[in-house]
């Protein structure tokens, strides 16, 4: 099997290109990624010499590059995204560029080709917004509150479209919040964790109260995996795992790791259009056989523990501006 993997040196797609380089000695992986600030080659240091694994610096909105390598492959997973809330209310452009015409650029050239077998789309929870009780199937409508949702929400729609129109082989797979080794330090788990490292305050919007899902990053790419075998074209699939768990609650779990109080946590004012709950329901996929096997408070201490071995590999990605 041979696979492209767009945005394989940010987070989850590092870890996804691990694991399949391990799962699967047979398997030729093809990292495309243009290394924007959440992109580092270090998170795959590991694999580099791998004889299957191969680099190539890209964007994925060069259609003439993606020609070329669409050949080659037989599964297409594209990871490649700007995902930051924060960044997207400040400034939407680049993920308008990168999440809505990259994924059009993408399909655009599958529609092209006759070799491949599965285009992945990985998408997130954020798509279906804010829930007060229950949780979202994949057939509820979309209703995102931020532009990084909106233009998430954007892909899913051009990719069910392809598959309507063109007959693309596109699967769609929204996640809840992620967690693990490698992840940029913007978002809350690393964020606070490195910030206890560096003796800093953890600023928790509002009143700490917004609830996520929360899985680990290894149960996520085992759900991709599982999906790229088990999955069928045209469909959507939630993944999530069983915890879930308010902001107030991480921070306060993550200072008793570290034998800290509340004292550490600095209230700062709420983010606009800040969703008060995200939850999805993963029963879909669950029918299929999968089920989540990490549990958070173990894989928390795992997190932590990588946080604290791989300090230098981090505060350079922190003194970039986030």
């Amino acid at each position: 099997m041979r696979f492209l993997v767009t945005g394989g040196a940010g987070f989850i797609g590092s870890n996804f290109i691990r694991y399949i380089l391990q799962l699967y000695p047979n398997y030729k992986v093809i990292n495309l990624d243009c290394l924007t600030y959440a992109g580092n080659l270090k998170n795959l240091k590991d694999v580099e010499k791998n004889k299957n694994y191969k680099f190539i610096k890209g964007d994925i909105r060069n259609i003439t590059l993606l020609k070329k390598l669409i050949k080659k492959i037989d599964i297409l997973v594209n990871f490649a995204a700007q995902t930051h809330v924060d960044r997207s209310i400040k400034n939407s452009k680049e993920f308008i560029k990168t999440n809505i015409e990259g994924t059009w650029a993408l399909l655009e050239v599958a529609r092209l080709t006759k070799n491949l077998k599965l285009f992945v789309q990985i998408s997130t929870d954020e798509v279906y917004g804010s829930i007060q009780e229950g949780s979202f199937i994949e057939t509820d409508p979309l209703n995102p509150s931020s532009p990084y949702a909106a233009s998430k929400a954007a892909a899913d729609l051009l990719c069910n479209a392809y598959f309507v129109t063109y007959k693309v082989p596109t699967i769609i797979i929204r996640s809840t919040n992620n967690f693990g080794p490698h992840q940029f330090p913007e978002k809350i788990i690393p964020l606070f964790i490195t910030n206890i490292l560096e003796n800093k305050k953890l600023p928790l919007y509002g009143d700490g109260l917004n609830t996520r899902n929360w899985i680990y990053v290894l149960d996520n790419v085992r759900a991709i995996d599982f999906l790229i075998h088990k999955g069928q074209a045209g469909e959507i699939y939630n993944v999530s795992s069983d915890e879930e768990l308010t902001n107030l609650f991480i921070t306060e779990m993550i200072l008793k790791k570290f034998n800290l109080d509340s004292s550490w946590i600095k209230y700062v004012k709420d983010r606009a259009g800040h969703d008060r709950r995200y939850s999805i329901d993963s029963t879909k996929l669950r029918s299929l056989g999968w089920k989540p096997i990490y549990d958070f408070e173990k894989s928390l201490e795992a997190t932590i523990y990588w946080y604290k071995k791989n300090i230098d590999l981090w505060k350079r990605l922190k003194r970039k501006k986030f």
